[in-house]
């Protein structure tokens, strides 16, 4: 499927609030910690002068939506602190190939010691915003949202979530502490989906919403007959998932999830779901090719070096 062709038709996004640098910092730091090792960057120290100083540009190789922004902005700043940055296309904003991204200026040693943690985290996470924006742009038309999971990578939940909003899509929970979400696992356990939604609803506060995953309309009906928020129905083909919402009548939340594609999404929306769930988004999602483009080095901040190539 064409990425560029699916992306074309999306409008554009709504302002998208940054996340908290005190969020940010803990994976930004613990990659580049990583990657410096036990005795830093080997390659950089020999080859480049300290005085060096280098004007770069991130640049996009193909089409997608950005996201990561200020994870590779705070990856370069954590090297060195001299290196600025400025954006030319914001996290939300659709580019093609050759778009500057960013243009950024600094100590030579410092961008490209952090260069690969900065493209680690733009790329990935403007894949991710862009495999939501794909699903996004399949449903236009109906009311459907897309949304993701909890199947993120480790340490890199609240960053793959705000990629998902960059793309256009919306969150489910971000942890196991802020909503409950009875799987079939659950419900073997409890003995039914009748018992195990009563022992949820005993157990958890009245703030606090309650969702069962259901594989068919009986389990729907019993879900139905207990007052429940919301219904994750799993993995059912367009003409059950419209009977479920037939039956749901505007009493929960209608969610549909399983093997969710650019493909297969458009039916699944027209069968009326209000929520369409993939966890691919944040755990498969291809990475969008960035580079970091140099456009000029100078020996010290007033003698030029090397010109960048054309």
């Amino acid at each position: 499927m064409s990425i560029s062709g699916s992306l074309a038709p999306l409008a554009p996004l709504a302002p998208l609030p940054p996340l908290p640098l005190i969020m940010i910092e803990p994976p930004a730091r613990a990659a580049l910690l990583e990657d410096l090792g036990r005795a830093g960057d080997l390659t950089t120290d020999a080859i480049v002068p300290a005085e060096a100083w280098a004007e770069t540009a991130l640049v996009a190789r193909q089409p997608g939506i950005v996201a990561g922004l200020d994870a590779a902005a705070l990856a370069f700043r954590l090297v060195d602190p001299a290196i600025e940055i400025a954006i030319d296309r914001p996290d939300g904003t659709h580019v093609g190939p050759g778009d500057r991204i960013a243009t950024l200026s600094g100590p030579a040693r410092g961008m490209l010691t952090a260069e690969r943690v900065a493209l680690n985290f733009l790329g990935h996470l403007s894949g991710v915003a862009t495999a939501t924006a794909t699903l996004v742009a399949a449903v236009q038309g109906y009311k459907s949202r897309i949304c993701c999971t909890r199947k993120t990578m480790p340490g890199l939940r609240a960053l793959q979530k705000y990629a998902v909003r960059a793309g256009g899509g919306v969150n489910h929970r971000f942890g196991l502490d802020d909503a409950v979400l009875i799987k079939d696992n659950h419900v073997a356990a409890a003995g039914g989906v009748a018992p195990a939604i009563r022992a949820a609803r005993a157990g958890t506060g009245h703030l606090v919403k309650i969702e069962v995953e259901v594989d068919s309309l009986d389990q729907l009906d019993q879900a139905l007959a207990e007052g429940i928020d919301a219904v994750l129905l799993d993995n059912m083909g367009p003409e059950v998932l419209a009977e479920a919402v037939r039956r749901i009548a505007g009493r929960a939340v209608a969610e549909a999830s399983g093997r969710i594609t650019p493909a297969t999404a458009p039916a699944i929306a027209a069968s009326g779901v209000d929520l369409i769930s993939a966890g691919w988004l944040t755990h498969s999602a291809a990475v969008l090719d960035i580079g970091l483009d140099w456009r000029r080095l100078r020996r010290d901040r007033g003698r030029e070096a090397h010109p960048a190539a054309a």
